[in-house]
């Protein structure tokens, strides 16, 4: 397929990636100050007593959502997944690590730690559904790349890393909270922790599909030639879906 039939944003590439960079910017701070205060022996309180109890999970948790969000952010480029294919194929190897591992360590804290207070049973239930829903997509994502189903990898992908981003949007759901009424009690904790990861999944299915609807159009206006056939399961070319993980 040529080049110029593929739908092309009028948005710098690098836009899409730096806001997703953005989005992940104040939980990346707030995970590397867990850290610094787990590393300095700092006093011991209600809020972080827990994770001076058992630290592994939390630090193991820090240390790869942090590359998990930039990874991921930087493979919204589809330009550079195209220009530097390596880099792309090795980094996507390296997120679904990275998720794994972050979704099973906060499986991991979800079981194990104490409830803070604020957190309740609402937002338990939110955490044991998202987290193996996270696990869940990247296992389809692994699973279809010895199949070579390319577009369905990038799309479990993209799922993943929706939920994983899960704390950046929570994030701008509690802020107007916090600015029009206050610190959220229980209830209204699990609504806004609860929106911020439903918010990420609308918009992920909705990226999925447009781009199912953009790929089904190039294909109507110009149909694939013999010297660039479908990949085995029906699936073209990867460098015909420029716009999600997996896809270039």
């Amino acid at each position: 397929m040529s080049a110029g039939l593929v739908p092309v944003s009028r948005r710098p590439e690098w836009v899409n990636p730096a806001l997703l960079i953005l989005l992940t910017l104040v939980p990346a701070i707030a995970g590397t100050m867990r850290l610094a205060e787990l590393a300095s022996g700092a006093a011991v309180t209600e809020a972080n007593a827990r994770f001076f109890a058992a630290p592994l999970p939390v630090v193991v948790h820090v240390l790869v959502v942090i590359p998990y969000g930039i990874l991921g952010a930087l493979q919204f480029a589809p330009g550079f997944r195209r220009r530097h294919r390596t880099w792309h194929r090795n980094a996507g190897k390296a997120l679904l690590v990275l998720g794994l591992v972050a979704a099973l360590t906060g499986l991991w804290m979800t079981l194990s730690y104490p409830w803070p207070a604020g957190d309740g049973v609402a937002l338990y239930v939110e955490r044991l559904v998202f987290g193996p829903l996270m696990l869940f997509s990247l296992v389809r994502a692994a699973l279809a790349i010895p199949r070579r189903e390319f577009v369905s990898h990038g799309e479990w992908m993209t799922r993943a890393y929706a939920i994983g981003l899960g704390a950046g949007t929570q994030v701008l759901t509690h802020l107007p909270w916090f600015l029009l009424v206050g610190k959220p009690g229980e209830t209204a904790r699990g609504v806004l922790m609860g929106a911020g990861w439903v918010i990420n999944v609308v918009f992920a299915e909705w990226l999925i599909r447009r781009q199912r609807e953009e790929a089904r159009r190039a294909r109507t206006d110009c149909p694939v030639r013999s010297e660039s056939p479908a990949l085995p399961g029906g699936s073209l070319r990867p460098n015909a879906w420029p716009n999600t993980p997996g896809r270039g």
